[in-house]
Order: C-alpha cells, then structure tokens, then sequence
C-alpha cells in the first residue's frame, strides 16, 4: 500500500508530424488506500493516464510517485503495481491456477510453496477456489473476471489499476461486481485507480472521483460533490443522469432573461454574478412539476414526451410547443405520478436548487444550496 501522486504529468503522442496531446498536465493526489475512479467520456485520456501509471506509456513531462518514488522510468514490471485489463487477458492454454500463479513465478522469488497458498487463499477469497483446475474458455464472464481480479490480488501489490473491468458484463452481474469489488477493496485497503466511462460505477464506487476532458482534468472531489458543487458546465453535464438542464441569459436588472423565459433573482444569485451573460442550470429532479401557478419561479409548459422508468419517470418539457424544434428540458417525478404528452403542466424552478455559470468561461459561480439535505436518524 502507498499513496500514488501524479505531478503535472503529460503525454503527447507524434501523429505524422502532428502532435496529440492525450494527457495534458494532471495533477492528482490519490492516499494511500483511496479508491480514486477516473471517469471522463471516451477520448478524454482516463485510459492513458492509467497506462502510464503502469509504464505501458512513456510520460513527456511529469512526474509519478509511488510510496513517494518516482517512478518514472522503471519498467512496468517493477513499478509494484497490479493492472486488471478491460478483456481481462488470461492466457487461454493455462488453468486458473496457472494464470493466477504466472506472475509470481516470473516476477518474484517466491518458493512454489508460498505461491501455491497465495493462490489457494487468493482464490477462496474471490469464490472461484473449484474452478482452479478449469481453462478460461470454460469459465463464464463474471468467472473470467475474478480470475483476472485475483491474478492481480495474489501480487499484492502498492497500487491496483483497473481499466474498465465490468464492461463486458451483463448489466445484472455488473451491478454485482461493483458492489463485491466494493468490498474487496475495503478489506484489502489497497490504493486503487479505476477507469471507466460509466457513471453509475464512477458514483457509487469511488471515495473521490477524477473528471477529464480531452485530457485535462475538469474537476476532483467526492461523487456528491462532483453531483451537487460541479466546477463547470462540463462537469454538470456530464455527472448525471438525465444531465442538468441548462439555459443561456442574461442579466437584466434583478432578473435573468432566457429566451423562452424570466427568472427573478434573490439576493444570493445577485451576489454571484458577475457579468451580463450567465447559464442557468437545474437538476431534473429538483425540477417541482404540478406547483402553484401564482408563484414567481412557476412557468406553464407542454410535456413532449415521457420516458417510464418504473420507480420514476423521465418528463421532457417544452415553454413552447407551437414552435417546431421546441427547446426541451426534463424533469424527474415518481413512477406513481402519471402525465402524458402533450399535457399542460406548471413547473417550478426552486431558487435554493439554481446553478449559475459564467456564460463566457463555463465556470461555477455558484452552486445549490445544500442547507435543505435532511439526516436520516440511526437507531441507537
């Protein structure tokens, strides 16, 4: 176990002439024992910052520590990290065991004894301790990825580095793996950095997550606060699901004017704006639909269309259906609550729920308010 520092670390890569800057300056912390998930859409450099975390790519400018050692120029095999790939990369002519035992007996002194009860102990652990004498092509997918979990636990390594692992799962043994891989990386307290491009195991795995963006990181902190305090409009969009809804204004006087309606301002929203032109932005589901029509922040809108999800539903809404590309936003209400397309609704904008955006940068000038969160009471 170590903590894992990437220091302004940059890779470009020589496109017949034309360089590509895949990882432009990322700085990052990650503690010892953390599970840091980078997460960003595909193309952003989550991936190649991972490989050369591991070696598999050279950086052009930085420097990574381990354990407070640069290790920048060590070859991948003696960086004391462990890397579960996306196609989880088992040699298909060796058992479990075999697969499991490989790297140790390459990388390491260790006598066969000692191995063969890493793997032993590694493999009860994973719950695949009868399938050690089986091949990988006998092995389902959720199977095939333990072994490749496992094969990297047995290094017992600083670091774990994961890229993807869940992707080729079913949605059903995904939503498993996540939370036993949960788990796992409590008990074994190892530090971890994990890639993926879904937010779903970026939101409820990580202990902090790391957005990037054609290379450059957006923004690091909790999932909440990555949720609820997004740095930009990058990281509003793409946190969430559905994304934030969100409208180009102006300032005018106390009041923000969109182009399909007006938002009075309180004195907190006044007091962050600093500029004429700003974005508003709210979460679907802070989004109130059936409010009382004589409130200030209540507007009349026709639903255009509804997504059931079951346990609640997507409603996408127009200010102005006569037009014919309308500008829609979405709203999340209860599964139970029933509304059709083209109904007239009231919705309401709660001034404690609003985001605002500098129009000509991208960047939070502020956030909701959070004073609102209740505490469930533990039982004593």
């Amino acid at each position: 176990m170590a903590e894992l520092q990437l220091d302004n670390i940059t890779k470009t890569f020589d496109d017949g002439g034309d360089e590509i800057v895949a990882v432009d300056d990322v700085s990052i912390d990650i503690q010892d024992g953390e599970f840091l998930v980078l997460v960003g859409p595909s193309g952003c450099g989550k991936s190649t910052t991972l490989r050369t975390i591991a070696g598999l790519e050279t950086i052009t400018d930085g420097a990574i520590r381990l354990g407070g050692e640069v290790i920048n120029d060590k070859r991948p095999q003696d960086r004391d990290t462990a890397m579960v790939f996306q196609s989880y990369a088992l040699y298909p002519h060796m058992t479990v065991r075999e697969n499991m035992s490989f790297g140790l007996e390459e990388s390491t002194d260790l006598p066969d004894d000692e191995i063969r009860e890493r793997v032993t102990d590694t493999a009860e652990m994973m719950g695949i301790a009868e399938l050690l004498d089986r091949k990988p092509g006998e092995l389902s997918g959720g199977q095939q990825q333990r072994v490749a979990l496992g094969r990297a636990i047995v290094r017992n390594p600083a670091a774990f580095l994961m890229d993807e692992p869940l992707a080729n799962l079913d949605a059903k043994l995904r939503a498993q793996m996540r939370t036993e891989l949960q788990r796992l990386q409590e008990n074994l307290d190892v530090t971890t950095v994990y890639v993926t491009h879904d937010q779903t195991e970026a939101m409820t795995m990580g202990d902090r997550i790391a957005i990037l963006d054609d290379g450059e990181l957006q923004q690091v902190g909790t999932p909440l606060e990555c949720y609820h305090e997004p740095s930009n409009l990058f990281v509003a969009g793409f946190i969430g699901e559905p994304s934030m809804n969100t409208f180009e204004a102006h300032t005018d006087g106390d009041r923000l004017v969109a182009e399909r309606f007006e938002y009075a301002l309180s004195e907190r929203h006044e007091d962050a704006i600093d500029g004429d032109n700003v974005v508003f932005g709210i979460r679907p589901e802070d989004v109130e639909v059936g409010s009382d029509p004589d409130d200030s922040h209540t507007y009349e809108v026709v639903v255009d269309v509804v997504e059931p999800k079951g346990d609640e539903n997507y409603v996408h809404m127009a200010f102005d259906a006569d037009r014919e590309n309308p500008e829609t936003f979405t709203a999340t209400i209860g599964g139970l609550r029933r509304v059709e397309a083209g109904d007239t609704v009231v919705v309401r904008f709660p001034p404690e729920a609003v985001h605002l955006f500098d129009g000509d940068t991208g960047e939070a000038v502020l956030n909701r308010s959070l004073d609102t969160v209740e505490d469930v009471e533990p039982l004593l």
